[in-house]
């Protein structure tokens, strides 16, 4: 792809497009990673491409849960480490949290792959910033290899998890539309934290909370929120998707 001016109305939306297509053909990511990103862009067109206030708010719901859990934890597919890989690293070392590569078709190989990138990230992300910060972003630990650990009420490989971490975990921030593993998490008594473009999606409406946002943006602003302490609040998820559905009506309006 050739350099693409600031100017373009489509610049964040063609550099994801690029990464995807480069990170598939490194085989990073499953065959139909980019008809999950493709329906998620069409959302994010009606939703106006940008971070409402509803999604700020739910931002702030996560990442005071996150503050407040004993044990959180952040879970990467392929797409979410390409997006916001760094994003979500800067955000674990300030909770001080594991991150788990955990995905849908899981092949030791792809694992393998997904975990070095992560690390390459850490990397990368450590050496912008400070030497305290350094610390505890290398300190961030990226789980996935071990297979030790069950999702209770999946079967097959949907049910494999990291033992030390979304089994053990209390508070799981899912940064991407997965419904059959929100809905046994959330059995399990686990308050589940979910970036999903779709607020009609199994994953939005099953959630603790949900933030009807693009990944990287939300990821973003979670990074700012979390260094202001907020605390948890008795949180009306329902409200915050009829929100998200009133946006996306009233963009059809103006068509």
């Amino acid at each position: 792809m050739g350099e693409i001016p600031d100017s373009h109305p489509r610049k964040a939306s063609l550099l994801a497009r690029a990464k995807l297509t480069e990170a598939a053909r490194e085989g990073l990511l499953a065959e139909s990673a980019m008809i999950a990103h493709g329906r998620g862009e069409a959302f994010d067109y009606l939703l106006g491409e940008r971070t409402s206030d509803s999604a700020k708010a739910a931002i702030k719901e996560c990442a005071a849960r996150l503050l407040a859990a004993n044990n959180p934890v952040i879970s990467m597919n392929g797409n979410t480490t390409v997006l916001a890989g760094k994003q979500a690293i800067r955000a674990a070392a300030i909770i001080g949290c594991p991150i788990e590569v955990n995905i849908y078709y899981r092949t030791p190989e792809r694992i393998e792959k997904l975990i070095t990138a992560l690390e390459s990230m850490k990397e990368e992300v450590a050496a912008e910033v400070d030497e305290k910060t350094k610390a505890s972003v290398m300190a961030v630990e990226i789980l996935g290899a071990d297979a030790d650990g069950k999702i209770d009420g999946l079967e097959g490989p949907r049910s494999i998890c990291s033992r030390k971490g979304i089994e053990s975990a209390d508070v799981v921030l899912v940064p991407l539309e997965d419904g059959d593993r929100c809905e046994a998490l959330v059995a399990l008594d686990k308050q589940v934290l979910v970036v999903d473009l779709n607020p009609l999606s199994r994953t939005a409406r099953t959630a603790t909370v949900t933030i009807v946002d693009e990944v990287a943006r939300a990821l973003g602003e979670m990074e700012e929120l979390l260094l202001q302490n907020p605390q948890p609040t008795d949180w009306d998820n329902q409200k915050t998707l009829r929100e998200a559905l009133d946006i996306i009506s009233d963009s059809s309006k103006r068509i």
